[in-house]
């Protein structure tokens, strides 16, 4: 069945970075584009960003664009983000997904 699973959520300080992984199995990764989402305490899940199934199209939600940087590696079933110049409302559960599969997410606190 399909798998998703995030790493390397921590606690970070303000203006510090981040590199998230995601772990993919149980379907063909590299036919689906793959979106990074996150969840806020008390608000909506938002997508961050996606990056096409071969890596050569990425979006980004403008209020990480420039900071945030999404990559895929197709050989290892794994899609990053690596996240630079962390703010406090950067503070969330991260998810990766595809379609309506979404993992167990993994927590980013962003504090001083």
């Amino acid at each position: 069945q399909v798998r998703l699973v995030e790493s390397g959520g921590g606690l970070v300080q303000p203006g510090g970075s981040l590199t998230l992984s995601c772990a993919a199995s149980g379907f063909s990764f590299s036919e689906y584009a793959m979106t990074w989402y996150r969840q806020a305490p008390g608000k909506e899940r938002e997508p961050v960003a996606t990056i096409s199934k071969t890596g050569t199209t990425t979006n980004y939600a403008d209020s990480v664009k420039s900071r945030f940087t999404i990559s895929r590696d197709n050989a290892k079933n794994t899609v990053y983000l690596q996240m630079n110049s962390l703010k406090p409302e950067d503070t969330a559960v991260y998810y990766c997904g595809y379609a309506e599969y979404r993992g167990q997410g993994t927590q980013v606190t962003v504090s001083s």
